[in-house]
Order: structure tokens, then sequence, then C-alpha cells
């Protein structure tokens, strides 16, 4: 017999947002507002990465930004909707 795995769902503290995209993206900027008070509003914390100064995240995601995952999976690009966000966040 195999014991089932029982995984306990992460509150919106325990998440790590990230938000990857470049300097001078309209587009980022907008998604930074959203993630900013998503974040705030959730008690996750979030992170900023830019792909000019990662090879590895420019190889993945150039065409896509901005790009945001939440604890290291992909969750949208380009557009973030706040509450597809705060959702997929626990709340």
């Amino acid at each position: 017999m195999s014991a089932l795995l029982r995984r306990t769902k992460k509150k919106p503290a325990d998440r790590v947002v990230t938000l990857v995209g470049k300097p001078g993206c309209h587009l980022c900027d907008d998604a930074r507002l959203v993630v900013s008070e998503v974040c705030e509003e959730t008690g996750a914390s979030w992170v900023e990465k830019d792909i000019t100064r990662d090879e590895a995240l420019y190889k993945e995601y150039w065409e896509q930004i901005p790009v945001v995952l939440i604890d290291g999976e992909q969750h949208t690009f380009w557009r973030v909707d706040p509450a597809r966000l705060r959702t997929a966040l626990g709340t």
C-alpha cells in the first residue's frame, strides 16, 4: 500500500510572487502596480527580476514580459488580472 500524500494549501503569506520584466516597459510598469497592490492586500511577498541582467530569464521570457511567477511557476504574462492573481494566491 502506498500512503497518500496530503498537501496543505499554502497561505498567501507563504507565497512568493516574482515579476520578470525590464526597464522602460510600460506593461511591466502596469504589472508592478497590480502585483504590489495584490501582494500588500494578501500578505504575499514579491520580488522583481530584470531580464536584461539575467541571461537565463532573458532566454526564457523575452517575448512574454512582463511575466508573473508564483513560487517559481509561471502564472501569467503581458497583463496581470488582479482577481486572478488573488485567487491563485489562495484568497
